[in-house]
């Protein structure tokens, strides 16, 4: 993880990552009533402002600090009387740890670290998820290295929803959905299809 390195590449173009957000972010939250939100290793935060122009209150969290500015602009650009409901974080996720029992949904979209720091990062995400709320885990699934189409190369960034669910072994969140499942990426040659790993636990509400 070098924050300099994605400084570099947020400040050279106008968005690396697509306006709208992430097909499995909406998938999964279009069935929810709106709450609070955290999306952890948010890039230029589409997802979170995706979240607050439905109704959200969303918290952008990401090591790239001109990718936090960025996201802020954007808020303010689209979200006008609404933006008050974005707030970016610029902090790095192997010593960030969110409030407890905060959030209504967690997310972690493309994480690209080694295992132990993904552990531990997504044990911090699990901790964060309130009564009744849920952690959606997105990655680039292993197989995609051969069988799916773009995505990181290196294989040690890459991980499966049995990593995940292991990883949420020691939580107290319930596993409600683990699959690899198919993205289909436009391109030149026409359409190619990339393989994620998805996972959505949840923790039981009060009774």
């Amino acid at each position: 993880m070098d924050a300099e390195y994605w400084n570099q590449r947020y400040d050279q173009t106008e968005l690396v990552w697509s306006v709208g957000p992430n097909m499995w972010v909406e998938q999964v939250a279009s069935g929810l009533p709106p709450g609070t939100a955290l999306d952890l290793g948010a890039g230029e935060g589409r997802n979170a402002l995706w979240l607050v122009e439905n109704g959200w209150d969303a918290t952008a969290v990401d090591f790239s600090s001109v990718a936090i500015e960025r996201a802020r602009g954007l808020a303010r650009d689209r979200l006008g009387e609404e933006a008050g409901r974005f707030h970016g974080l610029c902090a790095n996720l192997l010593s960030y740890q969110p409030t407890a029992l905060s959030s209504d949904l967690v997310m972690l979209i493309y994480l690209q670290v080694s295992a132990d720091q993904r552990r531990s990062v997504i044990a911090s995400a699990a901790s964060a998820v309130r009564a009744g709320g849920l952690l959606l885990v997105v990655a680039h699934d292993s197989d995609n290295l051969v069988h799916g189409y773009g995505g990181p190369q290196d294989p040690s960034v890459l991980y499966t929803k049995a990593d995940i669910t292991a990883d949420l072994a020691t939580s107290d969140l319930s596993i409600d959905r683990a699959e690899q499942v198919v993205r289909v990426v436009t391109t030149d040659a026409g359409p190619r299809q990339a393989l994620d790993a998805l996972v959505v636990a949840s923790r039981p509400a009060h009774n």
